[in-house]
């Protein structure tokens, strides 16, 4: 008898998780076309189109490792699809364009098209002043020591990054200038520039040069990022109505 219940108990444990596990997965394949469309991560450089980019990736990790700035990251579970795939969060880190473009030329499959062989090739997306009301420059508020501090915080055990870090201190204090001045494009005057408005108030404009790399957002030292990149779009879808950054 206690042989035939606790084989019962077995059985029920068993089919219990399965049938858990079954819903899990399930969930996940009906709602991973779902969280692939609400979401549009920022891609290293030379990402191809997101469906071909998902299927070329094989997660080796291989950009992550040669990223001289700690910009790279791998996705995990909580952010949906594209476990293990490589992305960028702006906030924490922009890509800083190297020169030679290490990450395109560590993948092994083309998942980051080795066609793209310097900073101007690069299509990540699309820079936005999208809260211009949080704009230090348009507010004319000298840069705080305290809201850049933010960035300090991140990984700076490099020489590349010690050298960012020095260069944004000479702000502090100043009128703000940073996403501009800080561009790592080879002709940042390309890409984005501050422009004197005819109500008198300064302003960063993007130009149609803005790669999407995301530094400008990563050191935008408003509390919240005044300044924001829009993966996977490129100036003209942004831009085509007359819009303005």
């Amino acid at each position: 008898m206690a042989l035939h219940v606790k084989k019962e108990r077995r059985d029920f444990i068993q089919y219990s998780t399965l049938g858990v596990l079954g819903l899990v997965l399930a969930g996940g394949v009906v709602s991973a076309p779902y969280l692939k469309a609400d979401e549009k991560r920022l891609r290293p450089p030379g990402a191809v189109e997101e469906d071909r980019f998902l299927a070329l990736c094989i997660k080796c990790g291989q950009c992550l490792q040669v990223c001289p700035y700690h910009s790279i990251h791998l996705a995990d579970f909580a952010k949906g699809y594209g476990m293990g795939t490589p992305y960028i969060d702006a906030r924490k880190r922009g890509c800083y364009l190297c020169g030679a473009v290490p990450c395109v030329l560590a993948c092994p499959t083309g998942a980051l098209d080795h066609d793209t062989e310097k900073p101007e090739d690069v299509k990540m997306g699309i820079a936005v002043l999208e809260f211009p009301k949080s704009c230090l420059a348009v507010t004319r508020t000298p840069v705080p020591k305290e809201q850049i501090q933010r960035i300090y915080s991140h990984p700076h055990t490099r020489e590349l990054e010690e050298n960012v870090l020095k260069k944004l201190s000479t702000f502090e204090g100043k009128p703000c200038t940073i996403c501009a001045d800080m561009c790592p494009l080879p002709n940042p005057l390309s890409a984005i520039e501050m422009i004197v408005t005819p109500m008198g108030i300064t302003r960063p404009q993007v130009k149609n040069g803005c790669v999407g790399c995301g530094v400008c957002e990563e050191l935008c030292p408003a509390l919240e990022p005044a300044i924001v990149v829009k993966p996977r779009m490129r100036y003209e879808d942004f831009y085509k109505e007359g819009a303005q950054s």
